[in-house]
């Protein structure tokens, strides 16, 4: 098949080059242009490629209708008295196969007693030296989660509105760092990002998702300093489950999900799951889609108890609009008048994978891993921006055409051995990763548009054409690395060490000026952290580790960019009363990005941005008795930036991100003896205080408290013939409040009220 464009579909040739990767074990990958990293400021953490930079034709690009969001701004012995309490009673959506994922969370509690995200190992998260959370599937489903934003939003140190309401892309900060690009994981394996080419996420197939904050580049390679998020994929089970949804909700959403799983056998050495999605969405812009198909089968085969093998794959196809922008009467405003056209507003995008999960034991001290996965995106992105200021009412508009193509293939390599020197215990961890991918970029512009009263917007229907394409590059990026890492454990005493090398080497091409760019770089990262695990549940941990980015291109002397680093010390207190199902951790930090790029006020791109970021975080999970779960935390975050291009930005605080943010959210199941069995009821808050909405702090925006709310019945507590039948309702921003957020001097609106009912049934 092919596109109306020409091009073939991403997903065919995902099939064919896919499966002759994953037989070779080769694998490709992706690298930035020295255009597209000369536009980054001192706030950026660009991903592994930094966005794409799209001009209007022959003249500045008008801020506030920017295609691109502002990616700007840059979290022994006790041990089996813990895990009792927290282990989950058996269910049927348990992420099952694989005992390394490390992550007991399942649909029956908020509170997770592991998570592998931040060792790679099957460590309680009591005993890792790092700020860690874990939204388990319960809370996803009680939220009713949407976005991978919307999962993340109530976790501490986490901002997800920086620019608005936006179902383009997932755009997370972490301790004040972007990690849109360089920080979204799915089983342990980096889901690369460059342009306008994002994998999406589909929160309904992921399990659990691991929230890890600071600088991972220990274990993991280059990334962000915020840190990262884990996805943790719904794998199939021992035991039948099967579900079937249907959803409804404001602005015409119809969606219906499914979710079928169990054994295909009757020795349960093979099992299934095959997880899908349906939607047909609205968006409040004119015209706009939020539409999605997704589909992600998987097979697992375990000859025995030491050996598990799981294939799986994905494919989803999405719609939604290229622009999201509203006009901007003044500094710090937005409107509800629309820039573009709903003629010619349109993110098309098709993305599909195939991997597997390999794991066997040769005893219980020595076990080996190996994590494979390639993944094809295709994003056609068509809008409309202003070209210029109004003149009166009436404004002149431009079109813009992006096509971003990206493959990427990873593989992961891991041997963990239990051993003893004396007294010590040691789990040492060894590993080799191996990352490529490719990246193609083409954008044109046009101006066959009307232009827009801004009196009196009228959206009439017009044809649009494709702009004829004014410029086109290819970009290809390798990593290699080698990891080393020793959890010592001596009595209550726990070292955890962790040392990388990674080789990386970039390649970018403009395929109309056929010039040709090349680089190679090399870096260390390491980990050091020290726990005292009490007794009582208490552990103590003080924690430094560092990250590194390669960049791409030369200095005004010629010389190559250095690799952006960043580094970070760590104290924190982490408590898990023995026998309970609660988890409290608290953590300060001092975090610094260091070689940043910046650009200085007569356009020439150097290497001196510094942004140090400091801050206090507290988080509160629990699934007490009688029904009742919650989670809350507080944040609160200080940065600085300490150089920059533009030297009237030094000792300025990065736009977008508030000193102080608070969440809470709480669920409670009523007695089922009592005459409401069956109802739960649910509801949460979202605090963010003030912000800079520009790099210069010459305005603020005004802080903001949104309300969620749930309504759920289990109609099976009613008669038993209605088993497994339950009905739900969610509001977001329940009171529909109105509010703006801007981050380098770029305003959004902000998330309207949002209902969704579901109708569920399992059996």
């Amino acid at each position: 098949m092919r596109r109306n464009d020409g091009q073939t579909l991403g997903w065919e040739r995902m099939m064919k080059a896919g499966l002759g990767v994953a037989g070779l074990g080769v694998v490709l990958h992706v690298a930035p242009s020295a255009a597209q990293v000369a536009g980054t400021s001192s706030g950026a953490t660009a991903g592994t490629l930094p966005p794409v930079t799209v001009e209007a034709p022959n003249q500045a690009r008008p801020r506030a209708q920017s295609v691109q969001r502002a990616s700007q701004a840059q979290r022994g012995r006790v041990a089996a008295q813990r895990n009792s309490g927290s282990t989950q009673a058996s269910n049927p959506g348990l992420r099952e196969p694989g005992a390394a994922s490390g992550n007991t969370s399942s649909e029956n509690s908020y509170v997770a007693s592991g998570s592998s995200a931040g060792t790679k190992t099957n460590t309680p998260l009591l005993e890792t030296p790092q700020s860690i959370s874990v939204v388990t599937r319960k809370e996803l489903n009680d939220r009713a989660v949407q976005t991978l934003t919307e999962a993340v939003g109530y976790e501490p140190g986490v901002r997800i509105d920086a620019s608005g309401y936006d179902p383009r892309f997932d755009a997370i900060s972490i301790r004040g760092f972007d990690i849109t690009y360089n920080g979204i994981y799915l089983d342990g394996l980096r889901l690369v990002g460059a342009g306008l080419g994002v994998f999406k996420t589909e929160p309904y197939g992921v399990d659990s998702i691991a929230v890890v904050r600071g600088p991972s580049s220990a274990l993991y390679g280059l990334g962000s300093p915020g840190g990262l998020i884990d996805l943790q994929s719904k794998l199939p089970t021992s035991q039948p489950f099967h579900e079937v949804q249907t959803l409804f909700g404001d602005r015409d959403r119809v969606q219906g999900n499914f979710d079928l799983s169990g054994p295909v056998d009757a020795n349960g050495q093979f099992s299934y799951r095959l997880t899908g999605v349906v939607r047909d969405a609205d968006v409040f812009v004119p015209g706009g889609k939020d539409n999605r198909v997704y589909v992600a089968p998987a097979v697992t085969w375990k000859p025995d108890q030491s050996t598990t093998l799981t294939l799986l794959g994905a494919y989803q196809k999405s719609k939604t609009p290229g622009s999201m922008f509203t006009y901007s009467s003044g500094t710090g405003t937005t409107t509800d008048i629309f820039t573009g056209s709903p003629s010619y507003n349109s993110l098309d995008q098709e993305q599909g994978r195939v991997g597997y999960l390999f794991e066997h034991a040769f005893n219980n001290a020595v076990t080996v891993r190996q994590k494979f996965r390639y993944v094809d995106l295709d994003a056609v992105t068509r809008y409309v921006g202003f070209l210029g200021a109004p003149v009166g009412n009436v404004v002149s508009r431009y079109t813009g055409y992006v096509h971003d193509t990206l493959q990427s293939a990873i593989m992961d390599n891991q041997v963990e051995a239990k051993l003893a020197t004396g007294p010590v215990q040691h789990t040492l961890l060894v590993g080799t990763d191996y990352t490529a991918s490719k990246f193609t970029d083409k954008q044109g512009f046009g101006f066959g548009v009307s232009d827009l009263n801004l009196a009196a917007p009228v959206y009439a229907p017009e044809s649009i054409p494709d702009p004829t394409i004014s410029s086109s590059t290819a970009q290809r990026q390798t990593q290699s690395g080698v990891y080393v890492q020793d959890q010592a454990r001596l009595d209550h005493w726990i070292l955890t060490l962790s040392g990388r090398s990674d080789w990386v080497r970039t390649t970018g091409e403009d395929l109309f000026a056929l010039t040709r760019q090349q680089q190679s770089d090399q870096a260390y990262s390491g980990r050091a952290g020290l726990t005292y695990v009490f007794d009582s549940g208490v552990a103590p941990y003080v924690a430094y580790s560092t990250s590194f980015f390669p960049n791409l291109g030369v200095d005004p002397s010629g010389a190559f960019f250095k690799p952006t680093t960043g580094k970070q010390t760590e104290i924190g207190v982490k408590y898990q009363p023995p026998g309970t199902r609660s988890f409290i951790t608290a953590a300060v930090f001092d975090l610094t990005q260091d070689g940043g790029l910046v650009t200085t006020g007569t356009g020439v791109t150097v290497q001196r941005g510094e942004i140090q970021s400091r801050g206090f975080e507290l988080q509160g999970l629990a699934s007490l008795g009688g029904g009742f779960d919650i989670t809350s935390s507080y944040t609160y975050l200080d940065m600085v930036t300490k150089q920059a291009g533009d030297s009237s930005l030094v000792g300025k605080f990065p736009s977008g991100n508030p000193p102080h943010t608070a969440t809470l959210w709480g669920n409670y199941a009523l007695p089922l003896a009592g005459p409401f069995a069956g109802l739960s009821v649910g509801g949460g808050m979202r605090y963010m205080s003030w912000s800079y909405g520009d790099d210069a702090n010459t305005f603020k925006n005004s802080s903001v408290t949104l309300v969620d709310a749930a309504l759920k019945y289990d109609f099976g507590q009613a008669a038993k013939e209605l088993k497994g039948l339950q009905f739900q309702v969610n509001a977001k921003n329940l009171f529909n409040l109105h509010y703006t957020t801007c981050q380098v001097g770029y305003c959004y609106r902000g998330a309207p009220l949002t209902v969704i009912a579901t109708l569920g049934y399992r059996w």
